[in-house]
């Protein structure tokens, strides 16, 4: 893909995330305190952030596809993702604190569907169906039993990769940041990816300032449709190989934030710690005595 459409998918994404942030602002839909959240320090926040950002995405991975078959499969998995995610964000039943994809199954064991157990399966339903119309590089498997093999795999990479940028967006700037990490080699590699990679910097490069501010917040919309454009990046661009150890690494953390706090690792690490602090504004006092908050990551 020729550097000019990488730059047009780049540029649209964080124009189209900037200016739908600034009309959301003017007229947020429902009022608003449906979009405002409290952080840690008391302040206000915004979600207007997530779906600016999944517009941003949307509009540049579609601007910078390589084949008609890339643009709809990552507007699925993107759609999907940010749609689910803002349900869960805007519907949550905070009267029961369920949490973890372990807590959100668990729920559905047991007959519960929960906002959460709903993205579930509403992610993982646009991410398989992404995979089904996606032009995976290196082509499909001949055999329709190895076929249907790699849709699943493909899949279930863009939808743990969707939920494991949920389970980062738990600090100022952080998935953005991570996002961005991931995105620039995909974007320089070459292939049906790069687009998509592409529509990543340019949104997460649009969103980044007011995120690491604490004025605005991805939210379970912005992050998973972050997650899940990445995701798409990789199916699109990297050959089966490639792939497959993307997605056990997928799994791996996902399994490992189940029982690791991912905030406590960063803060343990020197360069993580110094990477995740970058930009951000210096943290609040810890409060004394015996109601001090835990420093655990919570699933905000």
């Amino acid at each position: 893909m020729s550097v000019t459409r990488r730059l047009v998918a780049a540029v649209t994404a964080a124009a189209t995330t900037s200016v739908v942030r600034g009309v959301l602002d003017t007229s947020p839909p429902g009022g608003p305190r449906v979009w405002t959240r409290t952080n840690h320090r008391g302040e206000p926040v915004s979600m207007l952030e997530g779906p600016a950002t999944a517009a941003g995405l949307l509009v540049g991975a579609v601007a910078g596809a390589s084949s008609a078959r890339g643009a709809l499969a990552a507007g699925v998995a993107v759609t999907s993702a940010a749609a689910f995610g803002l349900v869960d964000d805007l519907r949550e039943d905070t009267t029961t604190r369920t949490k973890g994809l372990r807590g959100h199954l668990g729920a559905l064991a047991h007959g519960r569907l929960t906002t959460g157990g709903l993205k579930v399966l509403g992610i993982g339903a646009g991410a398989l169906l992404a995979a089904a119309v996606a032009p995976p590089a290196g082509g499909r498997a001949t055999h329709p039993p190895a076929r249907a093999a790699d849709t699943l795999a493909s899949g279930a990479l863009v939808a743990g990769t969707a939920n494991l940028f949920n389970l980062l967006d738990l600090r100022p700037g952080r998935a953005l940041k991570a996002a961005g990490l991931a995105a620039v080699p995909l974007a320089v590699a070459g292939g049906a990816g790069v687009g998509t990679a592409a529509a990543v910097l340019g949104a997460g490069g649009a969103a980044v300032e007011q995120d690491l501010a604490e004025a605005d917040m991805l939210g379970d919309g912005g992050a998973n449709a972050l997650g899940a454009a990445l995701g798409t990046a990789v199916v699109l661009g990297a050959p089966r190989p490639v792939r497959l150890t993307a997605l056990a690494a997928v799994v791996a953390l996902t399994l490992a934030s189940e029982r690791v706090s991912f905030t406590r690792v960063i803060e343990r690490t020197p360069v993580l710690r110094e990477i995740d602090a970058w930009g951000r504004r210096p943290a609040a006092p810890a409060p004394r005595g015996r109601h001090a908050a835990p420093s655990d990551d919570t699933d905000a």
